[in-house]
């Protein structure tokens, strides 16, 4: 190695000494579950950064820029995208991890791979995945499992050789662990969380979609996992405001009050109290206060938004669009098709021993998984929508 090689590597070991706390993650900490190459030890890019520049040059993250957030089928340049959301996660944990003296080079990996399992058209779409794989038989559709799935079992590195993108343990954790959903009073780490640990709570979130009571392996997953909340529960009034869903007055005075009504004062209030209430412990929470006004916005936006009629009215024929474009892939696999987009889009970019080992209806559902809002709506119209043969007089 050359001597500058050595000098950046010491720097790096001397930043995280004089920068991180007790409760951080440090880069000799992490576990990858395969050798390296190159050992992390020798390479200048410490190992969660490296973790980082793996899920950005993936072919699943490229996919996030047409990826819905919440609000789909509606056409302004200024909503919020699943590129922007994950972007958004990842400057706000830093922030919060900054002032709690953790690894932001662990919460920006955790932060930008958290969302790559999402479905086409949102949660809406995860939840018509869902019901496919249970009538299918094969399980259910956790898009937190399948943001793991995609980083430790369909993405390889490029050629000439093939390989695993073998990402540290403690990132993979701390996705499969987001869930921004659910809003706890206290964000507890579990710190001695091992590969067969993780490996279980990975199994056991495709048969029951259970993550709630999984706690990731370290401080910096924890900060993911709220940051999530707090990176879209204000943007989401933005986006509903702009879309003419809701009005900014709309918002109760009781929530407007204690955390603001816009996303700037919502996303303000929410770090500063969760650090004021944070600093110098173990765990991360807000005050009382703080929580119930953060649980009120989230069912107000529930039923003012995400349940609006307006924004659900295209639903059925959305689940009519899952449902016969997964009827036909499935047809093309068992069919043996080779020449059909299931193979030529996604089985011919697997690992080699991927359709081998896999269902062939969980095959599909990793193909439609993977799909942009785009392209499954281009897939449909293409096969399912008649062509016009032009005008002839």
């Amino acid at each position: 190695m050359h001597n500058w090689e050595d000098e950046v590597i010491k720097n790096n070991h001397l930043r995280e000494k004089n920068i991180l706390g007790p409760l951080a993650t440090f880069s000799a900490q992490a576990s990858r579950r395969y050798a390296e190459d190159e050992a992390d030890a020798l390479n200048i890019r410490p190992p969660f950064f490296h973790d980082t520049d793996r899920i950005i040059h993936s072919k699943v993250y490229s996919r996030y820029i047409d990826k819905t957030q919440v609000f789909f089928l509606f056409k302004n340049d200024h909503i919020t995208h699943r590129v922007l959301h994950v972007q958004l996660v990842s400057k706000i944990g830093r922030s919060i991890g900054r002032c709690l003296k953790l690894n932001e080079d662990l919460i920006e990996a955790i932060a930008l791979g958290h969302d790559l399992g999402h479905a086409p058209f949102g949660h809406d779409g995860e939840e018509i995945l869902d019901k496919i794989c249970i009538s299918e038989g094969i399980g259910r559709f956790p898009h937190n499992a399948q943001s793991v799935r995609c980083l430790m079992e369909l993405e390889t590195r490029p050629k000439p050789t093939p390989k695993p993108l073998n990402l540290t343990l403690q990132v993979l954790d701390g996705i499969l662990c987001h869930n921004g959903e659910d809003i706890s009073e206290e964000y507890y780490p579990s710190p001695k969380k091992t590969w067969d640990d993780f490996l279980a709570e990975y199994e056991h979130c495709w048969a029951t979609r259970e993550v709630k009571k999984f706690k990731p392996f370290t401080m910096e997953g924890c900060v993911v996992r709220v940051s999530d909340v707090i990176a879209y529960i204000g943007r989401d009034i933005e986006d509903a405001i702009t879309v003419m869903l809701i009005k900014r007055e709309d918002i109760p005075e009781s929530i407007a009050k204690i955390i603001g009504d816009n996303n700037r004062d919502i996303i303000n209030t929410l770090i500063k109290n969760l650090l004021k209430n944070s600093y110098g412990k173990n765990y991360l929470s807000f005050s009382k206060d703080i929580l119930t006004a953060l649980c009120e916005l989230q069912k107000f936006s529930r039923e003012k938004i995400y349940q609006d009629a307006r924004k659900i009215s295209q639903n059925n024929k959305i689940k009519n669009m899952f449902a016969l474009t997964f009827k036909q892939c499935l047809q093309h696999l068992q069919e043996e098709r080779t020449e059909a987009l299931i193979y030529k889009d996604h089985i011919n970019n697997m690992p080699a021993n991927y359709a081998a080992r896999t269902k062939p209806a969980r095959i599909v559902v990793d193909y439609m998984a993977g799909m942009t809002d785009s392209y499954l709506t281009d897939y449909f119209q293409n096969f399912f929508v008649p062509k016009s043969f032009g005008t002839h007089i």
